[in-house]
């Protein structure tokens, strides 16, 4: 079972491969969050990148715990790196979906073009893939 502390790493490591990809599939805008700081401190996104970051980079500490701590709570486990791969895609997938629909659309309030969805998209599967693999492979912990 993957501890916290392991999930946090995670975390940490996942969400800078996620940005890496990110700055190089990006449009050289502000991630999203950047959006969302604006949205509540007024201001154009650009003003807020650095925020913004800082703000997904914590979200992205805070889900690598959430998995780490969640899975086995259903029920299943990262001990093979296989299956804790998969995992860590379908998580992807749940968070790119409910990037997509919840944070995008209905909290930041932007209908974001094919682009850029399909940036977050990647960006989000890569973050999961590699979050899986981290814990999978025991690296931490």
């Amino acid at each position: 079972m993957a501890s916290i502390s392991a999930g946090l790493a995670g975390g940490v490591v996942a969400t800078i491969v996620m940005t890496i990809a990110m700055m190089i599939l990006g449009d050289d805008g502000p991630p999203p969050t950047a959006r969302l700081v604006s949205k509540f401190a007024g201001g154009d996104p650009e003003e807020y990148a650095m925020p913004g970051m800082a703000l997904h980079v914590i979200y992205g500490i805070v889900a690598g715990a959430v998995f780490a701590v969640g899975v086995p709570l259903i029920g299943l486990n990262l001990d093979s790196i296989v299956g804790a791969v998969g995992l860590g895609l379908a998580y992807g997938i749940v968070l790119m979906i409910g990037g997509m629909v919840v944070w995008m659309r209905t909290i930041i309030g932007i209908e974001p073009d094919r682009d850029m969805l399909m940036t977050f998209g990647t960006v989000h599967v890569v973050y999961g893939v590699v979050l899986g693999a981290f814990l999978g492979a025991g690296l931490f912990g």
